[in-house]
């Protein structure tokens, strides 16, 4: 394959995961207001729904401590936990194909003659 049309190939796929991502964020529609008449995020998570049912069950509770940083909306927070999965898989990812790579690597070594095992 050419390396220009690599490249294309390349940037065609860049722009469909771009579209991909921003598709659902195109078509989805904002719920209406609860039964309560506040504004019903979509991307709330089970964090909120553990803090409203802890406030149900004992009003006078008191949290142990304050976020130092509150995201300004659910989707920041949401976004910002997805990038943490993400550097985390790609870690993990790393970590056992280096792993991987050098155990192939000590083989090829102790083989001897060079060759690549198959």
């Amino acid at each position: 394959m050419k390396s220009s049309q690599k490249r294309m190939q390349n940037l065609l796929l860049i722009f469909g995961v771009i579209v991909l991502a921003l598709i659902p964020l195109l078509i989805v529609e904002k719920p209406a207001a609860g039964p309560d008449g506040e504004a019903v995020e979509i991307f709330a998570g089970a964090d909120d729904k553990a803090k409203n049912l802890i406030g149900e069950i004992n009003p006078d509770y008191q949290p142990w401590f304050e976020s130092l940083i509150e995201p300004a909306s659910g989707e920041i927070a949401s976004m910002l936990f997805a990038l943490q999965a993400a550097l985390g898989a790609g870690f993990i990812g790393y970590y056992l194909g280096a792993g991987a790579m050098r155990e192939k690597m000590r083989r090829e070594l102790e083989d001897g003659s060079g060759k690549k095992l198959h």
